[in-house]
């Protein structure tokens, strides 16, 4: 027997917002009792300028949860122990490898109850962490939002949450959309499937525009050196200064280190959804399709990626299960490919796999502008430092080539990441039905002057381009390798 369409109410999903909350965030705990929480996240970034947060988070008292009663307040508290902790472990000049009491002990029985990991997660920084200017006006709008809480207190850290508010909110609809499209194909209805999958890609082309504005208020410079460093988590961090991960101290003596990824836009359900019901799967960083097995898709399904599916232990526990329920009964390219004389069906099937590609050329985009250059400029910038100099520098926003016994050794996380980006892209468009579609979007758009007679040849002994690791957010990566997985830890 099939299983059942999952209904949305069951996960806290809003037909209208998605994965964002259909009641608002809260602005300020309720409690009188919670102020000090409240004092300490709307003052941190003068904490953080004058060094005195973790003398002030050191004296603080272990709160107690009792007073928090609605979900709303259980993920406000969450939301300001999550900006609390990060600011803690990565606010000063060296990282702290601990978290006191004040922090852990209500940090770690809140994120039990949320079932969430106890860091600063996409729900912290994203989900739960916005608020409408107006409230007669959408939340999809950016012109409409403000974030309720921030590391930097730029418009660049606050503009870097509200453009994945924003898609959230424009993307929620789709959620519920696809879900009758799924009801529509069990029931052999391909013209309502077909309506969808065109009200769908039209949805994509929205994100797609949202996401082309991220440049706007947000300044690549400023985002990697002052707002991503506060992001990283505890996980493959040795040399940022945390070999062990952290200690989350709770007074019974016998805490352990714990590891954990930092926030990062991997962990929003949104874009597996589309995954999901889109029928699109993904390999391991490197790894060719198997056209010939006779079990490809049992193939693809044990290939699926570590670090995607990693990234949904940091999702709200109800969006994870969600998404692997939605998985039971996705049956959208399958449908197709049982269509493929519709031709209507099949060209807006392959208009949803063109727009989500695009949406995800254009997240290559900024990742280049935003990650991978100025990395290159700290390493250029760093050969004409003294060792000793590069050495006192280096934190989590600074890159390096990492060379040992004359091979290539890649971060911890083991993946290459413009590769993986770039592979996700390429994935996304192998289930297209149409042939012109495919060849569409396999096409290489070359750089220009790149390669060709008027650029020239590099002058002998000038420096040769090599890998650059990246530290930090979600995972480790290395942006130049060819090979490498999500699969290698």
């Amino acid at each position: 027997m099939q299983p059942p369409i999952p209904v949305l109410a069951d996960y806290g999903i809003s037909p209208v917002h998605g994965f964002l909350p259909d009641t608002l965030p809260l602005s300020r705990l309720p409690d009188p009792y919670y102020n000090k929480w409240e004092a300490i996240v709307a003052n941190l970034q003068a904490l953080i300028l004058s060094r005195r947060l973790r003398g002030v988070i050191d004296r603080l008292p272990i709160l107690s949860t009792i007073g928090l009663e609605h979900d709303a307040e259980w993920r406000r508290a969450y939301s300001l122990l999550g900006f609390m902790a990060h600011a803690y472990i990565w606010g000063a000049d060296t990282p702290s490898d601990r978290l006191p009491p004040s922090i852990s002990v209500p940090l770690l029985e809140i994120s039990e109850r949320l079932e969430v990991p106890p860091v600063a997660t996409y729900a912290t920084l994203v989900l739960w962490n916005f608020k409408p200017l107006f409230l007669d006006e959408g939340i999809d709008n950016l012109e409409n939002l403000a974030t309720l809480s921030t590391f930097t207190g730029s418009l660049d850290e606050s503009w870097f949450y509200l453009v994945s508010v924003a898609i959230e909110a424009r993307g929620g609809p789709i959620i519920p959309l696809m879900l009758n499209a799924i009801a529509a194909a069990q029931r052999g209805d391909v013209i309502l499937v077909t309506k969808c999958l065109q009200a769908f890609a039209e949805r994509l082309t929205d994100l797609t525009t949202i996401l082309q504005r991220m440049h706007e208020s947000c300044d690549p410079t400023v985002f990697y050196h002052r707002i991503r460093p506060f992001l990283a988590g505890s996980k493959n961090m040795a040399e940022a200064g945390l070999p062990n991960g952290v200690l989350y101290e709770d007074g019974s003596g016998t805490e352990t280190y714990r590891q954990y990824s930092g926030g990062s836009n991997a962990q929003s359900s949104l874009i597996q959804f589309f995954d999901i019901v889109l029928g699109i799967e993904h390999r391991p960083t490197g790894e060719k399709p198997n056209p010939g097995s006779e079990t490809e898709r049992e193939y693809r399904a044990a290939q699926r990626h570590n670090f995607i599916r990693d990234m949904r232990r940091y999702m709200p526990g109800p969006h994870a299960r969600f998404l692997h329920d939605v998985a039971l009964v996705a049956n959208i390219r399958d449908f197709v490919e049982e269509h493929t004389d519709n031709r209507q069906l099949c060209i807006a099937y392959d208009a949803c796999l063109t727009m989500l590609s695009a949406f995800r050329d254009k997240h290559i985009g900024i990742v280049a502008r935003y990650i991978i250059n100025p990395s290159r400029e700290v390493r250029a910038r760093s050969r004409s430092r003294s060792p000793e100099v590069t050495r006192r520098r280096q934190n989590i926003a600074v890159s390096s080539r990492k060379e040992q016994d004359g091979e290539k050794k890649r971060g911890t996380g083991g993946t290459a990441l413009i590769p993986f980006l770039k592979q996700a892209r390429d994935e996304t468009g192998e289930p297209a039905v149409e042939e012109w579609t495919r060849k569409f979007m396999k096409r290489k758009i070359k750089s220009e002057g790149v390669g060709d007679f008027f650029a020239g040849k590099p002058e002998e002994g000038a420096p040769v381009e090599q890998d650059v690791e990246v530290k930090g957010l979600a995972w480790s990566w290395t942006m130049d390798d060819e090979v490498g997985g999500i699969c290698l830890y």
